[in-house]
């Protein structure tokens, strides 16, 4: 069942899970082309397309706030990481459905008893996204960038909104390259939307995963010091 303990949002980009004002400059994006000109400690605007509300409404409607708050964050990294780098050609709906459901997986309602957790989520998203329309190709590369950002790198030759997914993750959980985005920028981030208790929740998750499903990515995560890594994370005592 989704959860009740609070309302269930639809609108494209989130109110933090602890705060109900954001600044922001709120400007429309297509498919493949934004068209926000902000200042870097300004927040980009979401997509404002079907799957974009529906990701939304659906991590939303099932997340805790703190893995709500990891998701958004995780994708508001993948941009800051693009824009940063200088990346051009970015598909930014699917980086953003991508990213507010790459977690998914986790929770009790959609947790498969035999796939990964990225792979079950790689699914939900490519059922949320046949039906909103999208082509069945994009529906799959849907399911491919969640997959890979739990691949220990990803080439962006390759895939680049799994490489901007996986080192977006890679900050948020573990503080990889942490130095690299303006300190001012992963400020107004974990402002906007905090970090609350998500060592503890995303180290319970991935900890019950690995352990009944010990061939998946999370056992490699677990064994790779997650736990650790969320704790010490330098994001942690920045918001």
């Amino acid at each position: 069942m989704p959860r009740t303990d609070r309302p269930h949002r639809t609108d494209a980009t989130a109110p933090s899970a602890t705060t109900n004002t954001r600044t922001t400059t709120n400007t429309r994006t297509t498919t493949n082309t934004r068209t926000t000109t902000a200042t870097r400690t300004d927040l980009p605007s979401a997509p404002d397309t079907p799957a974009a509300r529906a990701a939304l409404a659906l991590a939303t409607a099932y997340h805790s706030p703190s893995l709500l708050n990891h998701v958004i964050r995780s994708w508001l990294w993948a941009e800051a990481f693009a824009q940063h780098e200088g990346r051009d050609g970015i598909d930014h709906e699917l980086l953003y459905v991508s990213a507010l459901l790459h977690d998914i997986g986790i929770v009790p309602a959609f947790d498969n008893v035999a796939l990964s957790y990225e792979d079950a989520g790689g699914h939900v998203a490519v059922a949320l996204t046949a039906g909103a329309g999208w082509e069945p190709s994009r529906r799959v590369r849907a399911h491919e960038v969640i997959v890979r950002h739990n691949w220990p790198a990803v080439d962006p030759a390759f895939d680049q909104e799994g490489y901007l997914l996986e080192v977006a993750t890679g900050l948020d959980i573990s503080g990889a390259r942490a130095d690299v985005l303006p300190r001012d920028v992963l400020r107004t981030v974990l402002t906007a939307y905090p970090r609350l208790e998500l060592a503890a929740e995303f180290g319970a998750g991935v900890t019950d995963q690995a352990a009944r499903k010990p061939d998946t990515q999370a056992h490699r995560l677990v064994e790779g010091g997650v736990r650790a890594k969320l704790a010490a994370n330098p994001l942690e005592s920045l918001g």
